[in-house]
């Protein structure tokens, strides 16, 4: 399945807003500084999301590769590491992959502490990166049209083995008038708007994907925390 110009073009926009414009605002969130009421909410949302989506991999993760598509400023990747997966960590933003590397803690990786972790900046389609056993997409896909964001699963799948988690904006009328607001503000303000998706036509292009014939839909479960609102869907191969 071929990827769109508009997947393209919303690459270079991601890329640019988290390894520019919010980089700093990005740090500050995924730590333990102080945030503003607001965010308290999505970074709450963000860690209950997490713990989602690691607990839907196996507890014992020696021997396995997972790919960490999307990995921010590296969270997950750790988790996922210290439970002996050796996992390949990807983002487009190279700054929030040195904070990532910054933030690795030390010892990981040496005998009885866990597994490993090579973070890298660039595209998590590259297929130089290899095969592997688990893939999550832990808010990565959110700022994408559904059919762009199913062609990134479709590629995806070939190279797994067992399991693909993802998370998708769930449409709902308060995440649609957010999306309109934000629309309002000028260009350069602006972050790559989070693109609400109808879970019914999610699953439904999903089912028809030639690609994901080998692929079942799993577990599935939405975190609703103030301003953060996410779903998380498991693809799992038969």
């Amino acid at each position: 399945m071929m990827l769109t110009d508009s997947y393209q073009q919303r690459r270079g926009q991601i890329e640019h807003y988290f390894d520019r414009t919010a980089a700093e605002a990005w740090a500050r969130l995924t730590s333990d500084a102080p945030v503003s009421r607001i965010r308290a909410t999505v970074r709450a949302g963000r860690d209950r999301m997490r713990s989602t989506l690691l607990s839907w991999l196996p507890g014992d993760l020696r021997t396995r590769r997972v790919l960490d598509a999307g990995c921010g400023t590296g969270a997950l990747a750790v988790q996922a590491a210290q439970r002996g997966a050796d996992v390949l960590a990807i983002d487009l933003s190279p700054t929030l992959v040195d904070l990532a590397r910054d933030r690795l803690p030390s010892g990981l990786g040496a005998a009885g502490i866990g597994g490993s972790i090579d973070f890298r900046s660039g595209d998590m389609l590259d297929l130089a990166l290899g095969a592997f056993d688990h893939v999550v997409c832990m808010d990565s896909l959110i700022h994408y049209q559904s059919a762009d964001a199913v062609r990134v699963l479709c590629a995806l799948a070939p190279r797994t083995l067992g399991s693909i988690a993802f998370t998708f904006a769930p449409s709902n009328p308060a995440l649609a008038t957010m999306h309109v607001l934000g629309r309002m503000f000028p260009q350069g303000d602006r972050a790559p708007s989070i693109v609400p998706v109808a879970e019914a036509q999610l699953r439904r292009q999903l089912a028809e994907a030639p690609e994901l014939a080998g692929w079942s839909l799993g577990r599935t479960e939405r975190v609703s925390s103030g301003f953060y609102t996410s779903q998380a869907l498991e693809l799992v191969r038969r």
